[in-house]
């Protein structure tokens, strides 16, 4: 243990937190709720600016949120003592359900979180043909 508390300083080590510090996409937290009217992803992206993320739909209903956390400019004489927070890429996809109008997404982002709005359309459910039986 003492091992441990040289390697990782006097905190606890959890191998799970240490995975999700050091995984941009374990590192943006995103939730999905639909309402009546639309589909609404709300990602935290602290830090970031609208520029700095994309959002994108493609023909397979599939929803991509990215971007990039880039590294912070050091000046030479400063000194690290922790450095916890995610930098690199990152990118979460959706696939999104069929009754989700790709045509009508929209983005906004504010105080760091990306709040992305899905309109809903109705699905016409396949016709149904009685077929006779002969004979």
């Amino acid at each position: 243990m003492a091992l441990m508390s040289q390697l990782f300083g006097d905190e606890i080590y959890d191998p799970f937190l240490s995975m999700v510090n050091r995984c941009p996409v374990l590192n943006t937290p995103t939730d999905w709720k639909e309402t009546p009217e639309a589909h609404v992803i709300m990602s935290d992206l602290p830090g970031l600016k609208k520029d700095e993320v994309n959002v994108e739909v493609d023909d397979e209903r599939v929803l991509k949120i990215y971007g990039e956390r880039k590294e912070e400019k050091d000046d030479a004489n400063d000194k690290w003592h922790r450095m916890e927070r995610c930098r690199g890429k990152f990118r979460r996809s959706f696939e999104l359900p069929e009754n989700a109008k790709t045509d009508g997404v929209k983005a906004s982002m504010e105080n760091g979180v990306l709040v992305v709005t899905v309109p809903k359309q109705e699905v016409k459910k396949p016709a149904k043909k009685m077929v006779p039986i002969e004979g």
